[in-house]
């Protein structure tokens, strides 16, 4: 299964807890994200592994990536050996990329699987779009901004912005989806969450990770388009559908070619599922 073409909300879960994966995939996540990575203990990779692959011997009704462990490491190379191919696994994420031959290590494997880099290093982050255009694979990157923010010794949020936007640019340049906002860390946090949803939105991510399934509702909210921008891209479309070239609505709001085709990214939202 694929995923919906605008996903909004990618759900991690540890590989090594079968029976949080099978709640997960019932939990309206848009993917469910199987972590065999940060959220498994070296003695556990193993049994990760192990669980993952069950799993994904059989097709999932909701898409379900898999975040292997850093390439290059045994981990990764027992990862790779026992998931590729298997039905139920709808893409990879790739950890810790770098550079654009950390693409090229799992395309040189397996080319039709939708590959996802997560960049979270300064290195990774100097190199974004020529990662973004290393191989048709990659549908997507992001930031893993723990990793990051301990990369370049910032202690305040405001030190990752300049990344965040450099992400967002990349990302577009490259003709990828707008990237998703990584996870915001505190589960019970639903304030603060919603309230960097928003600054996230106006930095142009669409959708976020989440670590836990009361994050979903709050991201959905956040990132699906209000009454009134709905409202507005109906008025917008009709208005590009009647006349031809730059033009400007009853309220005023001047439209063009860009501004048309924002409206109908806002109304396609409304069909993701």
């Amino acid at each position: 299964m694929t995923p919906a073409p605008f996903p909004l909300t990618w759900l991690y879960v540890p590989g090594d807890r079968p029976h949080v994966v099978t709640k997960a995939l019932a939990s309206g996540a848009d993917v469910v994200v199987i972590d065999l990575e940060d959220a498994v203990a070296p003695d556990r990779k193993d049994c990760a592994r192990a669980a993952t692959a069950d799993l994904l011997a059989h097709p999932q009704p909701v898409p379900v990536h898999v975040r292997i462990n850093g390439l290059g490491t045994p981990w990764s190379e027992a990862d790779l050996r026992d998931l590729l191919g298997l039905p139920g696994l709808a893409g990879l994420r790739l950890p810790k990329v770098t550079g654009p031959d950390d693409i090229h290590r799992v395309t040189a494997r397996s080319a039709a699987l939708p590959l996802y880099g997560l960049l979270e290093s300064a290195l990774g982050i100097e190199h974004a779009y020529a990662i973004a255009t290393a191989h048709p694979a990659l549908r997507g990157i992001s930031l893993g901004e723990a990793d990051l923010q301990a990369d370049l010794g910032v202690y305040d949020d405001i030190g990752l912005d300049w990344s965040r936007s450099r992400i967002v640019v990349a990302a577009r340049a490259a003709g990828l989806a707008p990237p998703p906002q990584s996870v915001h860390p505190d589960t019970r946090d639903l304030k603060g969450l919603a309230t960097s949803c928003a600054r996230g939105r106006a930095l142009g991510f669409l959708g976020r990770a989440a670590i836990h399934p009361r994050q979903l509702p709050i991201i959905e909210r956040a990132y699906l388009p209000t009454l009134a921008e709905l409202e507005q891209a109906e008025m917008i479309i009709k208005a590009a559908t009647t006349e031809q070239g730059a033009q400007a609505l009853p309220d005023g709001s001047f439209i063009d070619a860009a501004v048309v085709a924002t409206a109908r990214r806002t109304l396609s939202l409304l069909n993701r599922r």
